[in-house]
């Protein structure tokens, strides 16, 4: 059998070389991009603060008295983690662009209008998802937590790592599972998923955002359901999209 040319090989291995290359790009662009947000957001820390506290200042008589750090790099640990979830904010519209970069050229040009699209709707509904935990979900879930201190008879002393994580952790998850839509309505103009489909898998469908929103919420019925009814009215609404776009495909 006679032998393949030495260029051969070489050839064949280019394409994923330069696939790996720019994945090692892409990956660079995104670490800068988020080191910078985090260099923007740290002097803002301290408003940040203020701004994850409030809820708390509305649930207690004396807040000062539930944020108390007992290490001595507790306030630095603090200020990071603030600026780093407000970097990966900042960043977003970078980190989105680069991921963009790497990742379209592999989709049709259907694909891409899709995403495209979808790029606006899925902004809003991360800034719906953390307005609502913010404003719906945060305060009641503090008061959950500090009604079932005095039921049990225990002094809630939490400290301020503690409150910031779990506020910030709450905040993304809403943010977070405001994205499925987003998800299903894509998959819908690409004619991967129908408005039929989705109404037969609606009863599975509830019980799963039931299930998500017990694991991302505290332990109680209300702020699951304040995450949980949410996104069952968004999974109504893409039906209809998903209907309107195949009426529109039709005609």
């Amino acid at each position: 059998m006679k032998a393949l040319p030495a260029h051969t090989a070489a050839d064949d291995t280019k394409p994923f070389l330069e696939h790996l290359e720019e994945l090692r790009q892409m990956v660079i662009r995104c670490g800068i991009a988020l080191a910078a947000g985090t260099g923007l957001a740290l002097p803002f820390a301290p408003h940040l603060f203020r701004w994850l506290r409030r809820p708390l200042d509305q649930a207690v008589d004396r807040p000062d008295l539930f944020l108390q750090s007992i290490e001595v790099t507790g306030a630095f640990t603090v200020a990071m983690r603030i600026a780093v979830w407000g970097g990966l904010l900042l960043s977003a519209p970078f980190l989105v662009f680069f991921i963009g970069q790497f990742i379209f050229p592999g989709l049709t040009a259907k694909e891409q209008t899709a995403v495209r699209r979808a790029g606006g709707f899925s902004v809003a509904l991360f800034i719906v998802g953390v307005a609502l935990g913010y404003y719906g979900t945060l305060p009641v879930a503090l008061n959950m937590m500090f009604q079932l201190h005095d039921w049990l008879g225990i002094q809630p002393v939490p400290q301020v790592n503690s409150y910031v994580a779990f506020t910030v952790h709450l905040l993304l998850a809403f943010g977070i599972a405001f994205q499925m839509p987003v998800i299903l309505v894509i998959l819908g103009k690409l004619g991967l998923l129908t408005s039929t489909q989705l109404r037969e898998r609606r009863r599975y469908v509830i019980v799963i955002l039931l299930v998500v929103a017990m694991v991302l919420t505290p332990p109680d019925i209300f702020t699951q359901l304040i995450m949980a009814l949410p996104l069952v009215a968004l999974y109504e609404g893409c039906i209809w999209i998903v209907y309107l776009t195949e009426r529109q495909r039709a005609d």
